[in-house]
């Protein structure tokens, strides 16, 4: 636990006044989950994966999802090797720990749907054969709002597969004040030493799935899932029930709590169900945020 805590100061030490997104991006990762990243261009989003990858010890790559994007751009593609005369698959940059998918709604819907498979089933197939990704193997994605121009919506298969989508919103003055006397902060990127490695990770997530979770805890989340599919024509999927607990077992893990309580679901949810849920069209308008924080309001806390 004491790594885990020395990560989490180190990434702040880079990403300034963020302590609760830093918190979610880091519960998002212990709950092998996938982080999609969500805001205007200039507030540290790009930083803050490489940050995570940094910081977490495991190996990483980038790629810049453009229009022109193709899969075999990220996968990799088939090659004719004329000595043994036979295709040779060359893997793409998706082969990594952590790939960061960087503006990953600026790319086609076809290039988006290079991560289907890895996502879900940590894996990719291609010209009849499967080949597994490393592990751990996650994607932090960023993408900016959807009113910008040049950007395709994800579709709901896609966001289903990020466990949490976190906004960081611009700095408060007194961390904007630290950018500007302190520089760039991708300069203090070279000073970051990994807290952690690729197999202290995987035992802190193995820990995560043994923090307890008791019945009436359970009845609680499947209470909020039952209530987002009652209320909105696309409620929480059982991917999203599974994430959710996963989550809150995470953020009771960096807590230092042994059981999961229902603040820690409530800590949670906003960032695992807000990309999820869409509301009726009679129901008026509102953000994922505000649908999560009715979702909250109208189910009872479990005595």
């Amino acid at each position: 636990m004491n790594k885990l805590t020395a990560a989490l100061a180190s990434i702040e030490q880079v990403i300034l006044g963020k302590s609760l997104q830093v918190r979610m991006c880091v519960a998002c990762l212990l709950a092998r989950g996938h982080l999609l990243i969500e805001d205007v261009p200039g507030v540290g989003k790009t930083t803050l994966a490489n940050t995570l990858a940094r910081v977490l010890g495991l190996e990483w790559r980038r790629v810049q999802f453009t229009s022109d994007l193709l899969p075999a751009d990220v996968i990799g593609v088939s090659i004719f090797d004329r000595p043994s005369g036979q295709f040779r698959f060359r893997p793409g940059p998706l082969f990594t720990q952590l790939l960061l998918a960087d503006e990953i709604n600026r790319a086609s819907p076809k290039a988006q749907s290079a991560l289907l498979e890895a996502m879900e089933e940590r894996q990719v197939s291609i010209d009849g054969a499967t080949y597994a990704l490393p592990e751990p193997f996650f994607v932090v994605a960023t993408q900016n709002p959807h009113e910008q121009i040049g950007t395709f919506s994800l579709p709901e298969s896609q966001l289903d597969r990020f466990l949490m989508r976190v906004t960081l919103g611009y700095p408060d003055p007194a961390a904007e004040r630290r950018l500007l006397m302190h520089g760039e902060r991708r300069e203090l990127l070279e000073q970051v030493a990994p807290a952690l490695g690729a197999a202290e990770l995987l035992a802190a997530q193995r820990a995560v799935r043994a923090v307890y979770a008791s019945p009436a805890l359970l009845d609680y989340v499947q209470a909020l899932v039952a209530e987002s599919r009652r209320v909105h024509v696309l409620g929480l999927s059982p991917r999203a029930a599974q994430g959710l607990l996963r989550a809150a077992q995470a953020w009771a893990l960096l807590a230092e709590e042994h059981a999961v309580l229902p603040e820690h679901v409530q800590a949670v949810l906003p960032a695992v169900a807000a990309h999820r849920l869409v509301r009726r069209q009679d129901a008026g308008a509102s953000s994922g945020v505000e649908l999560a924080a009715e979702l909250l309001a109208a189910v009872p806390v479990p005595a």
